[in-house]
């Protein structure tokens, strides 16, 4: 079992970044790759980015535009999201989550094995 605890979520401005991370009772490095993923009030939940077990990244195309990143912290076990440029239609609910499958499965939600309750960010205009 692994536990994922999300922080850094909040109230930003329009335009303002954000870096949510997240916290994992197990070291993840080398044994988990940790994706993000979001859900907005009435809508699907949507894969952001991930980080493999060894580092390498991707993003979804759209975040990538908006440079977005992924990345490890490895001594302290976190994984960062970092948002730029946040939107008034941004606001939603962001999930970390735990997955042991193969890399190309990284942006399928059904593989995850482990989830976060969440982390909930909201943007003002």
């Amino acid at each position: 079992q692994v536990e994922l605890v999300e922080s850094g979520g909040g109230v930003v401005q329009v335009g303002s970044s954000l870096t949510l991370s997240c916290a994992a009772s197990v070291r993840t490095y080398t044994t988990y790759t940790i994706g993000w993923f979001r859900q907005a009030p009435g809508k699907e939940r949507e894969f952001v980015g991930a980080v493999g077990r060894t580092g390498q990244t991707t993003l979804n195309a759209d975040f990538m535009r908006r440079r977005f990143t992924v990345s490890r912290e490895i001594s302290k076990n976190l994984v960062h999201l970092r948002m730029n440029n946040l939107q008034p239609e941004e606001p939603a609910v962001y999930y970390c989550a735990a997955n042991r499958a193969v890399w190309s499965t990284v942006r399928q939600e059904s593989h995850y094995l482990y989830w976060g309750r969440g982390a909930q960010v909201a943007v003002s205009s």
